[in-house]
């Protein structure tokens, strides 16, 4: 987060304000074991535990550009930053 927000045009953050805002989710993460269900599909078997992390946590999105991971978007809920941008953006 703190690598991508500063990169999109619609966000309109400082750097200092964008490092409280993800200090501030470190209050609000759960910490979860991953999944050690595998997904077969998985082209980057790397990714394993990203993918269980969203499984474990059962997260309504997992927010990434990874185009291993999107390719099972239509399996699970993953999508790109302006996507849910699209979505969920004022």
């Amino acid at each position: 987060m703190v690598r991508v927000l500063p990169r999109l045009s619609r966000i309109e953050l400082s750097a200092a304000e964008i490092r409280d805002l993800a200090d501030s989710f470190l209050f609000m993460a759960e910490i979860v074991e991953p999944s050690r269900e595998l997904e077969e599909e998985l082209r980057d078997k790397a990714d394993q535990q990203v993918l269980g992390t969203l499984l474990a946590a059962r997260a309504n999105y997992l927010i990434t550009g990874d185009k291993d991971l999107l390719a099972l978007a239509e399996k699970y809920p993953i999508v790109t930053s302006a996507a849910f941008w699209e979505r969920h953006g004022s």
